[in-house]
């Protein structure tokens, strides 16, 4: 299909106004959907080969949430997986017209309604249900995120790893159980920032501090589920973090 016949103005209309809505796209998904119908569809181009490393360049990912969109997206029907190696993928992007909606036994059977209910738990806000607070501080084991200590229900609260003030969200990616005084004393500052201070305060060792450090980077990559215990999250254990990384976060 040549450039001069796809008006682009229309297919960005459908995919904000339809397909989002109907797939259920995440954030990371309609990056990745977006990225690469612009190096595909809308430069004449039928079909695309990519590599992972590629993508996340373009798209500013990681290779986690790059692959796994991808997945979604040829599980979904927004991508035809053509050819699939060690140097990349090939796939035919469809356009939001050419993506039919698909039906709820084709979803069943194909395990989509999993993953949809998994990707979930992406767009929750994890501050305003109560449920959903205690489920962050049971994944943080009643103890503070930042410096480790042991809380009580009296005496902890959440915290923003990255400030509302910087655009940070209410996602299970963002919060953590935390005392008050790391919460009053952190506020807006980095949170590898105020790690550090808590080091050079006598309040991490060393070894807590690095491991403070891989505590961020396993939440920020959406390993560090927590548990819901509504009906959404009971098809999420395969996503669940394993024991031996939790450990490691938290020792």
């Amino acid at each position: 299909m040549k450039i001069s016949n796809i008006n682009a103005v229309l297919i960005w209309k459908q995919l904000e106004d339809v397909l989002v809505p109907r797939l259920r796209l995440t954030v990371v998904e309609r990056v990745v959907y977006s990225h690469l119908l612009r190096h595909s569809r809308l430069e004449g181009k039928l079909r695309l080969r990519f590599s992972i490393l590629w993508l996340m360049r373009g798209a500013r990912l990681s290779a986690a949430p790059a692959r796994q969109a991808v997945r979604r997206l040829v599980a979904k029907g927004a991508l035809r997986l053509v050819e699939r190696t060690r140097a990349g993928h090939v796939v035919e992007v469809r356009l939001p017209g050419e993506i039919r909606a698909p039906r709820p036994a084709e979803i069943a059977g194909s395990g989509l309604s999993r993953q949809q209910r998994a990707a979930d738990i992406e767009e929750m806000d994890f501050l305003q249900a109560k449920a959903r607070r205690a489920a962050i501080h049971t994944r943080d084991r009643g103890l503070c995120f930042y410096c480790l200590c042991r809380l009580t229900a009296r005496a902890r609260c959440l915290d923003h790893v990255v400030p509302l003030a910087r655009m940070g969200r209410n996602s299970y990616r963002n919060l953590v159980s935390c005392c008050v005084e790391c919460n009053t004393q952190k506020g807006e500052t980095a949170a590898e920032d105020f790690l550090r201070s808590l080091y050079r305060g006598g309040r991490l060792t060393a070894v807590e501090l690095t491991a403070r450090f891989l505590a961020l980077e396993a939440l920020a990559a959406g390993h560090l589920r927590p548990a819901l215990r509504s009906e959404d999250a009971k098809d999420q254990s395969h996503h669940a973090p394993s024991w031996s990384l939790l450990r490691e976060c938290m020792s």
